[in-house]
């Protein structure tokens, strides 16, 4: 199950580093909750396409990740934040974070 949170999680991050098929597939199969042969079905592939196109996603959410670290310092300046006391250092950190 925490594989499938990091994924969404990385997914939210770079998803617009993917075309609209890839995005598309990953959305059905992520948030939707639809199987690989619903999401074959409705796009007129085969199930091997989208399981592949999946798959293909997953690893390079991954490896972009581990090379951009992204998550990794938006959950550190998050830590950071809750642990401050200071409000203008809150108010710049929630900046970075945009929240």
């Amino acid at each position: 199950m925490k594989d499938r949170e990091t994924l969404i999680t990385l997914y939210e991050i770079y998803k617009n580093l993917f075309t609209d098929k890839q995005q598309n597939y990953f959305e059905m199969y992520y948030f939707e909750d639809l199987s690989l042969s619903e999401i074959a079905q409705n796009n007129n592939v085969s199930k091997s396409i989208i399981g592949k196109t999946i798959s293909n996603v997953e690893t390079k959410l991954k490896e972009y990740e581990s090379l951009l670290n992204i998550n990794k310092l938006y959950k550190s300046i998050n830590k950071i934040k809750e642990k401050t006391t200071d409000s203008k250092t809150k108010e710049e950190l929630n900046k970075l974070l945009n929240e």
